[in-house]
Order: C-alpha cells, then sequence, then structure tokens
C-alpha cells in the first residue's frame, strides 16, 4: 500500500508539471516578451523571461544563477520525493510535498531549456505590480501555505504522550 500511497503523490506532482509546462506553452506561442494582454483592471497576461528565482531575485547576476538555480532544484526535488515516500500515508504533509515537487521540477525545466523561468500571470492594483509568476509558482506556494497549515494544526494537537 505505501508503494500506491506514494505513486498517487508523484502523480499529483506530475500533473502540476504538466499544468505548468502547458500554460507555458500556451503563453510562448501567443506572445512576445514584455507582451501585455489585460483581462481585468486587475490582472494581465504578461510575457516575462525571469532569469532570476522568486521576485526576480538574482536576475541580472551574469548567468550563474542558472545552474546554481538548477542544482539547488535537482537536489530540493530529490529531497521532497523522500519526504513524499516518507509520509505517503498521510494526507497534508505529502500533498504540499507533492505540489512544491511539481512547482520546482516545472521551473526546472525552463531553466534547462530557455535559461530563465517562463511567467506570465500579472496582478496589479494603482500602478503596483505582483511580481509575475506561472503556475508552477502557485503550486509551490499552495504547498508551502498546507505545510504551515499542517504544522499548525500539529501544534493545536500537543506534544504526543
Amino acid at each position: 500500500m505505501h508503494k500506491r500511497a506514494s505513486l498517487r503523490w508523484y502523480g499529483l506532482a506530475g500533473a502540476v508539471v504538466c499544468l505548468d509546462q502547458a500554460s507555458k506553452a500556451w503563453v510562448l506561442a501567443r506572445f512576445h516578451d514584455g507582451e501585455t494582454l489585460t483581462l481585468t483592471p486587475f490582472f494581465n497576461l504578461v510575457l516575462v523571461m525571469n532569469p532570476g528565482a522568486s521576485f526576480s531575485l538574482l536576475a541580472d547576476a551574469g548567468g550563474w544563477q542558472r545552474w546554481f538555480f538548477s542544482a539547488l532544484a535537482i537536489g530540493v526535488s530529490l529531497w521532497l520525493g523522500l519526504l513524499i515516500r516518507r509520509h505517503a500515508e498521510e494526507r497534508l504533509q505529502p500533498a504540499a510535498f507533492a505540489l512544491i515537487l511539481g512547482g520546482a521540477v516545472g521551473n526546472l525545466i525552463d531553466r534547462l531549456r530557455f535559461g530563465a523561468v517562463v511567467d506570465f500571470f500579472d496582478f496589479h492594483y494603482a500602478g503596483w505590480h505582483w511580481p509575475a509568476f506561472n503556475m508552477a509558482d502557485a503550486a509551490i506556494t499552495l504547498g508551502v501555505a498546507l505545510l504551515f497549515l499542517h504544522a499548525f494544526l500539529n501544534a493545536r494537537r500537543g506534544p504526543s504522550s
């Protein structure tokens, strides 16, 4: 049963990668770098090639960051794969790990293919724009939120004796 449970979580990670890559392929086929499509007064689609990390951290570092963030993503992905196996029979933690794993692999594929991550969601208000992001980033954020929820729920239960 442990192996089957692990496969379910790896399947979720794979679904995240597929959804992420399909959405990026759609954007790449329809937009030029920097091109924007206004959808609502607070949301645009915009193609941004981000060579850095979250919030464009180290985006102008000269190229070494591509390999650093790729190696980091590979290491984190392997570690998350092990955590999924270790916690496969649970619900919240492996779901969180799978979402983060899928997002990390989705962005890793971009780094290896393009040297940058394809971002395209642009939320804004009164001239202030949240940094553009993608489906992989959204999955990572949701996964981290689930880890916080798991920690909160376990803290409320108290130490087991």
